[in-house]
């Protein structure tokens, strides 16, 4: 019995502990000089050790963890369960201590996030320590810009490998093994990007990911940027470098995907500089076509067969593994992101327009 009460108590006082965190966290992260100061003195570096030990496997941790907690929740769950339905007065003790437990985990979970990525929405971003300012341009800014990328899209189309069916089919490994270097050439055009990389990990259940309605992800925890290894190849380049510039504590998804096009655009490799351009276009395509179809139509209809292929094969790709599950994870992700200061949520991602408008306008 006391050894009882001991463990109650031991909890209640974590929970105390994450509650007073978390607190001290929402009422602080509202000053940007403490935000940065943390990230430069306490999580970047502990994030950049992290990504370096993690970088003497091949595997993800990331992807070891996440199995790891799945199965001991798995088995802890059913220890529970055996033990409520064959214990007598004391099961709804047992109940108690089980949910005040899962409880202090989830909690703490989310406060490890907090202090290690969360932060990261409120330091000085991107566009504070590169200078490049987004802008809303005009309708015929946003069509000239948009030919542009289409035009020098449909030049890289042919320098890139292609399969028997006219398909991006570029080796996926080497463009992991590839993307520290691209990423690197573009350190003197953009100096707040220099950091010393490590390759990005391969998902091994790259399916899982798709069903989350996910292309990559950064893992704070262990510093990896991660990537689904199962979708059609052709945005693959570019997202290994959105990827990694979260490792960057970038923390707004329309600033990684201006890096990712930015940087694999200036790329002397064809396939990061073609997938580049793929995503670039993809984001000035469909902003035009909000504001202009007839326009919209009129570049897309021009575009060489294999570009074409490449968005028919990503479009065929995401419509086929779409789920209740990746609604819900969608939300969850939004619900996220909005928790942590940037209202726009998932939206934010077609917010990259106006940085591309504001570089390359």
């Amino acid at each position: 019995m006391k050894a009882q009460m001991k463990h109650h108590r031991n909890l209640y006082i974590w929970l105390g502990c994450v509650t007073v965190f978390l607190a001290a966290y929402f009422l602080l992260r509202q000053s940007r000089p403490l935000m940065n100061a943390l990230t430069r003195w306490v999580t970047t570096p502990f994030k950049s050790l992290m990504s370096h030990l993690c970088s003497a496997v091949d595997v993800s941790v990331a992807e070891v963890i996440y199995l790891s907690l799945i199965a001991g929740a798995i088995f802890y769950v059913a220890g529970i369960l055996r033990r409520f339905f064959t214990r007598g007065s004391d099961k709804w003790e047992l109940l108690g201590r089980f949910v005040l437990t899962a409880v202090c985990f989830v909690l703490t979970v989310y406060a490890g996030f907090c202090l290690l990525w969360g932060v990261n929405y409120h330091t000085d971003t991107f566009q504070d320590r590169s200078g490049i300012a987004a802008r809303q341009g005009s309708p015929a800014e946003l069509r000239s810009l948009t030919e542009r990328f289409a035009v020098e899209l449909a030049e890289a189309a042919d320098d890139v490998p292609r399969d028997e069916d006219g398909v991006f089919s570029a080796d996926r490994r080497a463009i992991l093994a590839a993307a520290p270097a691209v990423m690197a050439d573009a350190f003197d055009t953009f100096p707040c990007l220099r950091m010393d990389d490590v390759t990005p990990k391969a998902f091994v259940c790259s399916r899982a990911m798709t069903a989350m309605d996910f292309t990559g992800f950064y893992f704070p925890f262990t510093g990896e940027a991660n990537l689904n290894m199962d979708c059609p190849a052709a945005f693959l380049p570019s997202t290994a470098i959105h990827e990694m510039a979260h490792q960057r504590q970038i923390a707004l998804e329309q600033e990684c995907n201006f890096v990712a096009v930015a940087v694999c655009c200036r790329s002397d490799d064809p396939v990061f500089r073609y997938s580049g351009l793929l995503m670039g276009y993809v984001h000035l395509a469909g902003a035009l076509y909000e504001v202009d179809p007839e326009a919209y139509w009129e570049i897309a209809s021009a575009l060489p067969e294999g570009v074409r292929a490449d968005i028919r094969a990503n479009n065929a790709y995401w419509d086929a593994h779409h789920t209740r599950f990746t609604d819900t994870s969608q939300k969850a992700y939004d619900s996220f992101i909005k928790s942590n200061g940037d209202p726009n949520g998932v939206r934010s991602y077609g917010m990259v327009v106006d940085l591309l408008l504001a570089y390359y306008g």
